[in-house]
């Protein structure tokens, strides 16, 4: 019997092993902090922003009119990606899969949540969406570019 137990014990001890590698894997993951401080990123990201992103979210980041208001579809205008929006809030492995996968619902947005947030995965390669992103935060005055930092140090703990 206690043969048993320990054999049984290993079996399950493997399984729990390879459960938590695959989550590990299925999660996004994102690069390291995006510090804006790369000029020649943050050009590249303007552009690539003007191209992709303005139509919606606004040449300024601005965002779309009431954006905190649902319009009659049910969904939400595009939010700004300036220090009044809520862009910062999240850590920057989210803000890059929700450029790469747009809004997931269950993952970057709540179950059943639809939005007009396209997913360019096949638009955009990862250097891109990160020079999107370093762009985007080349714009917040320092204090709101640390507590972003601080929400992405205590997503990857």
């Amino acid at each position: 019997m206690p043969k048993k137990i320990l054999i049984l014990g290993a079996i399950g001890t493997v399984a729990i092993g390879a459960v938590a590698a695959l989550y590990s894997l299925t999660q996004p993951s994102g690069p390291i902090f995006i510090e804006p401080t790369n000029r020649a990123l943050v050009v590249q990201g303007k552009a690539i922003y003007a191209n992709n992103c303005a139509a919606c979210h606004g040449a300024s980041l601005q965002g779309q009119p009431n954006w905190r208001e649902r319009l009659p579809n049910g969904r939400l205008p595009a939010p700004p990606h300036d220090k009044t929006g809520h862009t910062w809030h999240h850590p920057d492995a989210i803000l890059t899969d929700i450029v790469k996968n747009g809004l997931v619902p269950g993952r970057t947005a709540p179950p059943g949540y639809e939005s007009d947030m396209p997913a360019f995965s096949k638009s955009l390669s990862d250097e891109e969406i990160t020079a999107v992103l370093a762009y985007i935060k080349s714009t917040w005055p320092s204090k709101v570019l640390q507590l972003q930092k601080e929400v992405d140090l205590q997503q990857r703990k």
